[in-house]
């Protein structure tokens, strides 16, 4: 398992073979120059290290990602209940990333970003109706991600991927905005939260999809009683049944798996029930979540294509603090999900590949999950578009060993605010607010900092060393607090000047747009009737 205080140290002779060969012969020696050949020797002793040989397909890519996990819920994290076995073999058999980030503190938009690699304020994932409050798609929003996004799922099809989403979506239930209008082969889970019950007449209950059709809804056909549900077992059998078929074709896949147990109302199954010491539906949920890690992992392996497979775990956001002990567990970190506190956007992050990801490292290098997109494109031997900004950055220099650290910033927003950056150890906050109303930072006060209403501090930012008080409580002074708005304000500065924010998609609610009628629902005799006008309003975001 991992050494305390390990640090990203470079891939092993075993791991680190090279598999690009140079196939310069005595014919091609006999015509170059000693120069020449000199030349190109040095050419290849400084190229980057090689992923895939010559000939050889590019790496399956399995994307899990849970839903309002926190930073402090698993074990290689040292929470107490110690639950979490599999997923914390993943992080001995591959790289830890101590300071990894979502694009944002709450689910949708943070969701878009880790598909399209770009922040929500350039994929449009964000509402002006109010200055810096989050936004996300619940059945009675309009939009959805934008037609002119790039979608990992679609960028993955140009080289020849099959691609499926197990789970939760939340990018836009509309027909137009569902995975398989957006490069997904295969989806198996819902478009929203699976809040409810609802009374199907004044709102309807939350529709479950196989592919392009609706095959139930949430609380009728798929039950949740007392925290029990067979949904996860459900996503964990579907991920391993397209691993076998892929496998067996020999086709690269993507696979997004993402079950929305932990999210609330949490759930697990009879297996799980009552199982975590933690004493809390949550912890049930987070033990079976695990037992999926654990059961793909071994079922790459026992297929033989581990080592052609990179597997990433993180999570959307942070730990709903709201909830006070009934949700998850954010560790040292201050706050929780919806705030930019690193408890609502640091997550877990780890990094999986058997003979290319060397075992038991740890880094601090600063992750994003809008780095999976550039990173899974970089691997497949794919160029990014060049008509538009992305946010994230190729890790695999990183993750080979090749560097210890990319120097990089990481982007706080809140909607259509920036509250906080983040360069090297220094984070800076722009912007400070909890909230009013809502408790998301319950028995963390920090004097001027956790402020109840939105304070704009950019004519004097608060300066936060994150390596040596990752609780934010103390604030920077002198010569220090210099050090650190020198290091972190050209970024800022720059970003910015470049900025060109994309057109918002979560400005406009309808309670006529509402699962209603889903695709498919007249196939098991459940469509509702839909409203008979439009009641299209503003949507009335207010944290």
């Amino acid at each position: 398992f991992l050494a305390p205080g390990g640090r990203s140290s470079g891939i092993n002779a075993e791991y680190g073979e090279p598999c690009c060969h140079s196939n310069l012969t005595p014919r091609l020696i006999n015509t170059f120059s000693l120069a020449m050949l000199l030349f190109l020797l040095a050419l290849t002793a400084v190229s980057h290290h090689c992923v895939v040989g010559a000939g050889a397909p590019p790496p399956n890519v399995v994307i899990m990602l849970m839903d309002d996990m926190g930073w402090g819920d698993i074990g290689v994290h040292g929470n107490w209940a110690k639950e979490t076995p599999n997923i914390d073999k993943m992080a001995s058999e591959g790289m830890l990333f101590t300071d990894f980030y979502s694009a944002a503190p709450i689910c949708s938009p943070s969701r878009a970003s880790l598909m399209t690699g770009r922040l929500p304020i350039r994929n449009g994932f964000y509402s002006t109706n109010r200055h810096g409050v989050n936004a996300y798609t619940p059945q009675t929003i309009v939009g959805g991600i934008d037609e002119h996004e790039l979608l990992l799922s679609e960028l993955l099809k140009e080289a020849g991927y099959k691609s499926k989403i197990i789970g939760k979506w939340h990018l836009g239930h509309r027909p137009q905005y569902l995975p398989l209008n957006r490069g997904f082969d295969e989806f198996v889970g819902s478009p929203d939260c699976h809040f409810g019950p609802f009374d199907d007449v004044n709102q309807p209950n939350i529709p479950v999809f196989r592919d392009d059709k609706m095959i139930g809804r949430y609380y009728t056909n798929f039950t949740f009683h007392n925290g029990i549900s067979n949904l996860t077992q459900l996503y964990i059998k579907e991920g391993l049944d397209f691993i076998d078929k892929n496998a067996k074709s020999e086709t690269p896949f993507l696979l997004y798996w993402t079950p929305d147990a932990n999210h609330q109302p949490s759930y697990s199954s009879e297996m799980f029930h009552k199982k975590s010491i933690r004493g809390t539906r949550y912890g049930d949920s987070v033990m079976e979540v695990d037992y999926g890690v654990g059961q793909i992992l071994v079922r790459l392996k026992d297929l033989g294509i581990d080592k052609n497979t990179l597997v990433v775990f993180t999570s959307d956001n942070g730990a709903e603090t709201l909830i006070k002990q009934k949700g998850g567990n954010n560790g040292p970190l201050l706050c929780g999900k919806q705030t930019t506190f690193d408890g609502g956007m640091r997550e877990p992050g780890i990094f999986w590949w058997p003979g290319k990801i060397a075992p038991g490292q740890v880094t601090n290098q600063l992750g994003t999950t809008m780095d999976i997109f550039v990173t899974a494109a970089r691997l497949a031997g794919l160029t990014l578009p060049s008509d538009r900004q992305y946010d994230g950055i190729d890790l695999w220099p990183v993750l080979s060993g090749e560097v210890k650290n990319i120097d990089r910033a990481v982007w706080y927003y809140r909607g259509n605010e920036m509250f906080a950056a983040r360069v090297g150890k220094y984070k800076v906050h722009y912007w400070t607010w909890s909230h009013e109303h809502y408790e998301f930072c319950p028995g963390q006060r920090v004097s001027n900092l956790t402020t109840f209403h939105q304070v704009n501090r950019t004519l004097d930012p608060i300066v936060i060393d994150m390596e040596n008080d990752p609780g934010e409580k103390y604030f920077l002074n002198g010569s220090h607090r210099k050090t650190g708005l020198q290091l972190v304000q050209p970024w800022v500065d720059e970003h910015k000047a470049t900025l060109v924010p994309g057109e918002p998609s979560l400005n406009y609610c309808d309670k006529m747009v509402m699962n209603w009628a889903p695709p498919g629902c007249e196939e098991i005799n459940y469509c509702l009737p839909v409203p008979s006008t439009s009641s299209i309003q503003k949507c009335g975001w207010d944290h």
